[in-house]
């Protein structure tokens, strides 16, 4: 694959090339990103729209894009900052008055809703690498176990973010601090 700077350094291209380039660019990064967001957020479908937020971002900021880091480490940060203010937001998930239609006084409460209910796996294919070396497989199958994610879910969002940054995707010191 050939790097974007450098292959718009060498010609100008067309804002459609420039795009098409971006484009395949960041969907190298999809099925990572789609299990670094499931593991921050713990759900696939919370993670499939911060994945989609994180791209729309990417496009919007691409021009600022200095190069400084990786792309990966940028799209990462972007990814990062778009869990971090999923997590914090207070219409993330439905709370349990909105799972049901409204009753009167008169209606015998439920059982309360089980704090973490709203966890779920994720498919394999959305968050595994096609055609990957299986030692790779076996890794981010293990990084993406309901029972890990689970866990995480324990963690304040920043603290997740800095333990997945750090120890799951390996990430030096230094580049989490930035992110």
């Amino acid at each position: 694959m050939t790097d974007f700077a450098s292959s718009s350094a060498a010609q100008p291209l067309s804002p459609s090339a420039t795009e098409n380039a971006l484009v395949e660019r960041l969907d190298a990064f999809r099925w990572e990103l789609n299990a670094h967001c499931y593991r921050m957020l713990g759900a696939s479908s919370e993670a499939e729209d911060a994945v989609q937020e994180t791209f729309v971002r990417a496009w919007r900021h691409h021009e600022s894009f200095e190069e400084r880091s990786s792309l990966r480490t940028w799209v990462y940060r972007i990814a990062t900052n778009v869990c971090l203010d999923m997590a914090g937001s207070r219409q993330r998930r439905a709370r349990p008055m909105d799972l049901e239609a409204a009753s009167t006084a008169a209606t015998p409460l439920r059982p309360p809703v089980i704090e973490g209910s709203w966890l779920e796996p994720i498919p394999d294919p959305s968050v595994l690498p096609v055609g990957a070396d299986p030692a790779q497989i076996v890794d981010v199958r293990d990084s993406v176990r309901l029972a890990f994610v689970a866990a995480l879910q324990f963690l304040p969002p920043r603290q997740r973010a800095v333990l997945l940054l750090r120890e799951v995707l390996r990430f030096r010191a230094d580049e989490v601090a930035e992110l």
